[in-house]
C-alpha cells in the first residue's frame, strides 16, 4: 500500500482544494491530509483565516478525498508524522516548490502544479474568495504575489502588463492561471486589483479599475498631486469599493502598536520625531528586507510615522534635496517639520550608509525602532523612572506585503472603505506634505556648488 501525506490550511474550502486533494490522492492508495490548527496558523503567519480548525476539517472531510485527517501544530511535525505514519509520498503545491526536498531522504516529495483554469463560476462560488488581479509585474508585484499565499481567502487569479511578454512570464514564473493581453479583460475576471506599476501611470491605472467596479490596493505613491489622490478616493467612496495605498509600515503589528503606545501617553506628551530611509545601494533582495522600490516611496514610509503620531496639519514645511553632480543614483531628500507641539525631521537617500531608525522623543520617555525600523518586531521605550528599557515586540512576516492585503481583503470583506491602520486622510496628509516641500524647494535660489537641488517628485527610477 502506497500512502500519501499533504497538508495545509483549507481555509474557505473551494475548487482549488479540491483539485489539490484529487490529484494527491491519485498519488497512492491512501491519502493522510494534515490540517494546520489555529494556534500554528498564526505562529507561522498565515493571515486571515476565517474559519475554526473544526470547519476546516469538514470541509475537507466532505471532499471524500481524505482516508485520515490529522491537526498539524508545530514546525517539524510533518517529519515526524511521515516517520510515524510510514508515509511513502509527500505531496504539496508547486507554489512551495524546494522547501520541503530535505524530505527526500524519507520518503518521496512530489510539488504539484497550481490549479490553473478554474471557471470564473466555480471561483464565484467558492464563499468569500477574493479574485485578484495584478497590474505590473516588477519587484513589487512579484513579492507581494509570493506572499498572497499566506493571507487567506485571496486567489492571485492573473497578470496584466503593457508589455504582454513580461505578463506571460510573470504568471508562468508565479503559476498563474492567466496572464491577460488586454487590460479590460483583466477587470472583467476578478474583484480586485493590485496596481504595480511605474509612477507615472498608477493614478491612471487605479481610475480604470475602479470605473470598472474593482476594490484597488496600490502600491505608494498612489498619484503625484493631493488634488489628484483626492479625486481617486471620492470616486472609489462614489462607487462603494475600497482604494488603499500600501504603505507597508501602516500594516505592520509593531508599528501598529508602537502608535497606540506612543499616542496614549506611555512617554508623555510627544516633542520630536526622527526618522530615517536610506540604503547603501540599488535595491537588491539580499538587502531589501521589505525595502521599498524606489526613493518616492521612501518618502511615503518616513512621513507615515510624522503623520500617524504628531498630525496631518503640521504648521511649517521645510523641504531640501540634493543629487551629487554626476550621480544620477545618488540622492538625499529631508522635509523639516514644525507642529505647534512637537518638530519632525525626515530623512531618505540612496548609497547612504544610515542608522535607519525611528526616534520619538517625549516629556516623560522616548522610543526607539531599531533598523531597519520600517521591518522591525519590536521597540524601545526609554523612561528615566524605570531602571530597564522595556521592549514590546509584535511578529512581522515576510516584506510585510501580506499584512497590507490581510488588511485589504478584510475590508472588502466587511464592507469598510477606510482603515484605521491607513485612512485616506493620512495618505492626502503625506501627498500634501510632499508638495509643499517640493514647492519650497522650487522657491529656493541657493544651490550647492557640490550639489544640485531637484523636486522629489523627479527622481529617477
Amino acid at each position: 500500500m502506497i500512502r500519501v501525506i499533504t497538508y495545509g490550511t483549507f481555509d474557505l474550502f473551494h475548487e482549488g482544494h479540491r483539485r489539490l486533494l484529487e490529484r494527491a490522492k491519485a498519488l497512492g492508495d491512501e491519502l493522510v491530509v494534515g490540517v494546520t490548527s489555529d494556534a500554528y496558523d498564526a505562529s507561522r503567519g498565515k493571515l486571515n483565516v476565517s474559519q475554526p480548525v473544526i470547519d476546516r476539517v469538514k470541509g475537507v472531510r466532505q471532499s471524500g478525498f481524505a482516508d485520515r485527517i490529522i491537526i498539524e501544530e508545530y514546525d517539524g511535525q510533518k517529519l515526524a508524522d511521515i516517520q510515524k505514519l510510514g508515509i511513502d509520498i509527500f505531496a504539496i503545491g508547486s507554489d512551495w516548490k524546494g522547501d520541503f526536498d530535505y524530505l527526500q531522504d524519507y520518503c518521496q516529495v512530489v510539488y504539484l502544479d497550481r490549479t490553473r483554469g478554474i471557471s470564473s463560476t466555480q471561483l464565484r462560488n467558492a464563499a468569500a474568495l477574493l479574485r485578484l488581479g495584478v497590474v505590473g509585474t516588477g519587484h513589487s508585484a512579484a513579492r507581494m504575489t509570493a506572499e498572497a499565499r499566506s493571507v487567506s481567502g485571496v486567489d492571485i487569479l492573473g497578470a496584466y502588463d503593457p508589455n504582454v511578454a513580461l505578463a506571460e512570464e510573470f504568471a508562468r514564473f508565479h503559476e498563474l492561471a492567466h496572464s491577460f493581453r488586454h487590460e479590460q479583460e483583466l477587470y472583467d475576471r476578478v474583484d480586485a486589483v493590485y496596481v504595480a506599476t511605474d509612477e507615472s501611470s498608477r493614478a491612471h491605472f487605479v481610475k480604470r479599475a475602479l470605473a470598472a467596479n474593482c476594490h484597488v490596493l496600490c502600491q505608494p505613491p498612489l498619484c503625484h498631486t493631493p488634488a489628484e489622490m483626492h479625486a481617486l478616493y471620492r470616486l472609489a467612496a462614489d462607487q462603494g469599493l475600497v482604494l488603499l495605498e500600501a504603505i507597508r509600515p501602516a500594516f505592520a503589528p509593531a508599528f501598529e502598536r508602537l502608535v497606540a503606545a506612543a499616542r496614549s501617553g506611555s512617554i508623555g506628551q510627544i516633542r520630536a520625531l526622527d526618522v530615517t530611509c536610506c540604503e547603501p545601494s540599488l535595491i537588491t533582495d539580499a538587502f531589501a528586507n521589505g525595502a521599498p522600490d524606489h526613493l518616492t516611496e521612501w518618502l511615503a514610509y518616513a512621513l507615515l510615522p510624522v503623520v500617524k503620531l504628531l498630525g496631518e496639519q503640521p504648521r511649517v514645511i521645510r523641504g531640501s534635496s540634493t543629487q551629487p553632480l554626476g550621480g544620477d543614483n545618488d540622492q538625499s531628500s529631508r522635509i523639516d517639520l514644525a507642529y505647534s507641539h512637537a518638530l519632525a525631521s525626515a530623512w531618505v537617500g540612496t548609497h547612504i550608509v544610515a542608522r535607519n531608525e525611528l526616534f520619538v522623543s517625549g516629556t516623560t520617555g522616548c522610543i526607539r525602532v531599531p533598523a531597519p525600523w520600517w521591518h522591525t518586531e519590536y521597540f524601545e521605550i526609554r523612561s528615566p523612572l524605570d531602571s530597564h528599557d522595556r521592549r514590546i515586540y509584535a511578529k512581522l512576516d515576510g516584506g510585510g506585503w501580506r499584512h497590507a492585503l490581510a488588511e485589504f481583503a478584510s475590508m472588502i470583506r466587511e464592507d469598510r472603505l477606510v482603515s484605521f491602520r491607513l485612512r485616506p486622510t493620512d495618505s492626502l496628509a503625506i501627498a500634501h506634505i510632499i508638495e509643499q516641500a517640493d514647492l519650497e524647494i522650487l522657491e529656493s535660489s541657493h544651490v550647492n556648488d557640490n550639489c544640485t537641488r531637484h523636486q522629489f517628485g523627479s527622481r529617477p527610477h
